[in-house]
């Protein structure tokens, strides 16, 4: 085999492992779920309300928001008791309103791997029953907040795994629950979003190695940020895990982020901080024994992230990392990236 080849295969064998905790288990390629929920079609031909509904394919966020604004309380209930899944996945639509749609949305499905996330009490931003189903979930009071983080997630993810058992302070709502905590908790002013928002990769393959889904997965985080604009939250702080770095990588120069956090990051198919085109500042973690330190930081025919966003070279900023333990501890209680993570959310760090 040629250098060329086994540069080929080193990417696709090395960089495929970014996909978080499927450790090496066979890669199984996936369908990037796109485009609105399903009960698109019966909410565009929905002509009760004397005017077009917001198209959920490409209304602006703020656009959503006008329209919801303009109608009574009646209507919006209306609304939600007729198209839950449109409502609760609809970007710019009342937050109190999304909660509820989703929570019916979920107790629709009638399948118990959903069951537990329309539990009392859980605020349930976007849910998508498709495929393996995405979600977002909310800790703390999102229209209240003075600061706001969203929790990008790697691999392996998804509806049904979101807050499956496991370590506390890993998966999606685990991270996204540990570092609610450590800015404060319910006392505090800060609301984190654990987005399980796109089709991940599964386990080690071509979709873990490649870009496919980051594509899909950067427009859809695009346009969530875009609807927090839109209801008034503040500029969110991303901070996104092993491949989901990627689709922060991708996304970058189409949110309002204020800050950009990479942890265990396999690249972000840019050469440098600079060429992600953001306003936002850029922050990275690697711990000591985070074995994404070993993934070739290379792109070559689609396969591979690019440099390495710990790297001086890089230009990011460093996160202190040096007690987090493996590619899952950083936002275990007590380490110092979690507490630089809650720092940097609340803007205390200039």
């Amino acid at each position: 085999m040629g250098r060329f080849g086994r540069t080929i295969v080193t990417a696709a064998l090395a960089v495929a492992v970014v996909a978080g905790t499927a450790g090496w288990a066979s890669g199984d390629t996936q369908r990037a779920v796109t485009g609105p929920p399903p009960g698109a079609a019966a909410w565009r031909a929905d002509r009760g309300y004397g005017r077009p509904l917001p198209d959920p394919a490409d209304a602006d966020p703020r656009e959503a928001a006008r329209f919801f604004a303009g109608l009574d309380e009646g209507a919006r209930r209306g609304l939600l008791r007729a198209h839950p899944l449109v409502v609760g996945n609809l970007d710019g639509a009342p937050l109190p309103l999304r909660y509820e749609a989703n929570r019916l949305a979920v107790l629709a499905t009638g399948e118990a791997r959903y069951a537990s996330l329309a539990a009392p009490g859980r605020r349930i931003l976007a849910f998508d029953p498709r495929g393996r189903g995405q979600v977002a979930e909310v800790f703390g009071d999102l229209e209240r907040a003075a600061h706001v983080a969203v929790v990008v997630p790697g691999s392996d993810n998804d509806a049904e795994s979101h807050d499956a058992p496991r370590a506390p302070d890993t998966g999606p709502a685990g991270m996204a629950r540990s570092l609610w905590t450590a800015a404060g908790g319910a006392g505090g002013d800060t609301a984190v979003v654990a987005w399980t928002g796109y089709t991940t990769p599964v386990g080690v393959g071509l979709d873990a190695a490649g870009g496919r889904l980051a594509e899909a997965g950067a427009v859809r985080l695009a346009r969530f940020t875009a609807g927090l604009d839109a209801v008034g939250a503040p500029d969110p702080v991303l901070l996104c895990h092993s491949y989901g770095s990627v689709v922060c990588g991708l996304a970058a120069r189409h949110t309002d982020a204020r800050d950009l956090v990479v942890l265990g990051s396999p690249g972000m198919r840019a050469d440098t901080a600079a060429g992600l085109g953001t306003k936002a500042r850029v922050w990275a973690a690697r711990g000591p024994s985070d074995w994404i330190a070993d993934v070739p930081n290379v792109e070559v025919a689609g396969l591979g992230h690019g440099a390495d966003p710990a790297s001086a070279a890089f230009g990011a900023r460093r996160v202190p990392a040096s007690d987090v333990v493996g590619h899952t501890g950083y936002f275990r209680a007590g380490t110092r990236s979690l507490a630089a993570f809650a720092a940097i959310v609340k803007g205390e760090v200039r």
